[in-house]
Formats: C-alpha cells, structure tokens, sequence
C-alpha cells in the first residue's frame, strides 16, 4: 500500500467551511483507504491507499465530502514520497530556523501551473519575499513583519488565484511526510 496526502482547500477556517477531522477520518474509513491519520484541524490526512490514479481517487474524496459534509472541497492530492521529493528540492534559503522569516509551500491546484498563479500576482518583492517552484508546489518566504507590502500576501488571498492553490507551512509539511 502506498502512502498519500490529502490537502483540503479553505476547511475550518474562520468558522467557514465546518468539517470535524474524526468525521472526516471515517470518511476516508469508509473510501476503503486504510491506516488514516489527520494532522490539525485545517483538512490534512494521510492515508494508504492501493495506488493508481490520484486525480481519481481525489474525485472520490470530493464527492465524499459534498455528500458527508454539503460542502464543494478543492482536493490536492498526492503522493508522500512526491512531497518528500519536493522538500529535498527546497531552496537554501527556505525552512530554517529565523522567526523572522515565515516559510510557506504553496500546492497549485490542478489543471493550474506555475506561470498562471505567477501571472496573476506579480513577481515577489525583494528582499520583503521570495519565491521558488518545483514541480507542482511553490517554496515561498517572507518577512512576517513587512508581510503586507508583499506581492505574494495578498495575491495568494484574491479571489482570483487564491481558489487554484492551497497553503501549508514548512512545519505542517514537514510532519506530513512523516507520519
């Protein structure tokens, strides 16, 4: 059995998007896929599944979601050796251990690339912001104390692009490809 990564777009946020993690586990449960574990309340699971093709699988969890919770739920998936892949390609300057300093990776929400998502929000603003991509995610870093004159803030929360990505911090990713 292979191990994969579920990120859910925009749950439990701001009280928006209500879906309980127990719940949410039985209902992958229920998929057939086994050894299910949920990391905070922000809509990451990890689970085994048999293989194959994830765009499908991603289907069925969508379809699980509107029918369990009524909810219309952006799914990425993917593998956890390709997440493990993608750490080991993070930038030098990306995940240490500066507070200052906030590390985020962005996962674009397929059929989307990385030049749409760059298109629509501009180049980063040096040095307030940097950005990287690799593969289907993008390593991105900011100054947590400047973070509103950045490029990348606002254009990852419009409208616009906001609903072709989904944002995990470089601690959560971390202890994803782990579990």
């Amino acid at each position: 059995m292979k191990r994969y990564i579920s990120l859910l777009r925009g749950v439990n946020v701001g009280g928006k998007n209500r879906v309980p993690m127990a719940e949410l586990k039985k209902g992958f449960e229920a998929l057939g896929f086994g050894e299910v574990k949920t990391y905070l309340n922000s809509g990451n699971v990890v689970f085994s599944g048999s293989g194959g093709n994830t765009e499908a699988m991603a289907n069925r969890i969508k379809a699980m979601i509107k029918e369990q919770f009524g909810l219309e739920i952006p799914v990425f998936l993917l593998a956890q050796e390709s997440l493990v892949d993608i750490l080991r390609h993070a930038p030098g300057w990306w995940g240490g251990e500066n507070r200052e300093i906030y590390d985020n990776l962005i996962f674009i929400l397929p059929p989307v690339s990385f030049d749409e998502i760059s298109a629509g929000i501009g180049e980063p603003k040096e040095p307030l912001e940097r950005v990287e991509n690799y593969r289907e995610a993008v390593f991105w870093s900011f100054s947590r104390r400047d973070y509103q004159k950045t490029n990348w803030w606002p254009g990852t929360a419009s409208a616009a692009v906001g609903k072709k990505l989904t944002i995990r911090t470089a601690n959560t990713v971390r202890k994803l490809a782990e579990m």
